[in-house]
């Protein structure tokens, strides 16, 4: 005789037409469920297994959707995005120099950083982007703010050889770095790193004494470098090494590196990286605009690098959106490698989701849709006109895909996006604030 098993309780069942989970690589799973109980995965199954399995609070049914990991957008300066647009079609240094540190100094502070945190969480929602990996002053107040939306980040702990209104010496950016790290050490969903700006603006002994607390805390170190020929060719005049080599001689090139832009590379370089598990943050729309170079992706990925995408802050994309990102990473790696399957759509998915989550330290939690994971989830409607046909579900994803058609977004298994609507985020409101710093931004400027 057989006994029936009841059915088990869980918060949440989604069932989508297909599920990528990114692991293992490349599968699509058609008409299937994923079942979340206190915020984590506990199965991916058939929707027919799921829906006799399991007895929901509530279940979304998605028949024309892909459900796939959030988007984690492995670098990125999001305070920034207030100043969307403001200095345009200029080289880095121009930009940077001349344009947006003195439109920063004048607008910088508290406000600034959470406001412009908040149009970004809303803006990145709605793209499907569930996770950042922050780069800004003010990381008591991201922090707060992420944590207030529900947001999961990696928020930086700057440091920078010269005084800003967030420090004004060395000592200080780092005492003020080590109450931030203690503050939020034990959160579920706000994280610190080390966000020394780049090797042409810390010395050796910030980068040496980055580097014992790094080991201390374990922290990943999140840096700009080799961004730029000048960049490279600056320290080797005045260093007589390139900026790797000095960052390996200081102990930094290791698996706690999150290298951004990294468009400058050698072979000897790539090698390096390999050898040392550093993760490189590939960021191609912004360093197609600033006019910065370009990242080797395809020799990167055959090194066996770790690669994850970025969109870089607001001042210089001008977007957050992770899913042009991605299709720009995937068309620039073939153009620049000369080869159609340098980023193939299933590696550039990896790239954006579980190669982003490996390069935060968060592929344990995110990543990918697997038991035990933290259900940060997104539901992309692939049944609109411009996805039609749908002959193949991943490169759908990447090469015809917008951002408007994410319709749900799930952090920890809590609801931020409904229908295209955002939870508990006021879009009027930030885009009324938005324009008030539009206004006071162009004052500044004008005077």
């Amino acid at each position: 005789m057989t006994t029936d098993t009841p059915p088990q309780a869980c918060d949440l069942l989604i069932e989508a037409g297909w599920v990528v989970p990114v692991e293992p690589h490349g599968v699509v799973l058609e008409d299937h469920a994923v079942a979340i109980r206190d915020g984590v995965i506990v199965a991916l199954l058939p929707t027919r297994e799921a829906r006799a399995r399991f007895l929901a609070a509530e279940t979304v049914s998605r028949p024309d959707a892909a459900l796939i990991p959030g988007l984690v957008n492995a670098h990125t300066h999001n305070p920034m995005t207030l100043l969307r647009g403001i200095a345009d079609d200029l080289p880095l240094m121009e930009w940077l120099q001349g344009h947006i540190w003195p439109v920063e100094g004048a607008v910088i502070g508290p406000d600034f950083v959470a406001d412009g945190i908040a149009l970004s969480i809303a803006e990145m929602l709605r793209g499907g982007t569930t996770c950042a990996n922050e780069n800004y002053f003010f990381p008591d107040v991201q922090a707060a703010v992420y944590k207030r939306h529900g947001f999961r980040a990696r928020v930086g702990l700057p440091v920078i050889d010269f005084p800003t209104a967030w420090a004004s010496s060395s000592d200080e950016y780092f005492d003020r770095a080590g109450e931030v790290h203690d503050q939020w050490r034990d959160d579920p969903l706000i994280a610190t790193a080390f966000a020394p700006h780049a090797p042409y603006t810390v010395s050796d002994a910030n980068f040496e004494r980055i580097r014992m607390l790094a080991d201390q805390l374990d922290l990943p170190v999140h840096l700009h470098t080799h961004e730029t020929a000048h960049e490279v060719t600056e320290s080797h005049d005045k260093l007589g090494q390139r900026p790797l080599a000095r960052l390996d001689r200081l102990g930094l090139v290791n698996d706690r590196l999150i290298a951004v832009h990294m468009t400058q590379l050698n072979h000897a370089e790539i090698e390096l990286c390999a050898q040392r598990g550093v993760s490189v943050v590939h960021c191609p729309e912004s360093n197609l605009k600033l006019a910065s170079g370009f990242c080797p992706v395809g020799k990167l990925r055959k090194a066996g690098v770790n690669v994850a995408i970025g969109t870089d802050g607001c001042a210089s994309n001008n977007d957050l959106d992770m899913f042009g990102e991605t299709r720009t990473a995937a068309l620039l790696a073939k153009a620049v490698a000369q080869d159609a399957s340098a980023l193939d759509a299933a590696s550039a998915l990896h790239a954006a989701t579980l190669g982003g989550a490996r390069a935060l330290g968060f592929e344990t939690k995110i990543g990918s849709i697997e038991s035990g994971k933290q259900a940060d989830l997104v539901c992309v409607d692939l049944g609109q006109l411009e996805t039609q046909p749908l002959h193949h579900v991943i490169s759908q994803l990447i090469y015809a895909t917008g951002r408007h058609q994410v319709s749900d977004v799930w952090i920890a298994g809590r609801p931020k996006l409904r229908d295209r609507v955002l939870v508990d985020m006021d879009s009027d409101a930030l885009i009324v604030n938005a324009r008030q710093w539009r206004a006071r931004i162009a004052a500044i400027r004008i005077s």
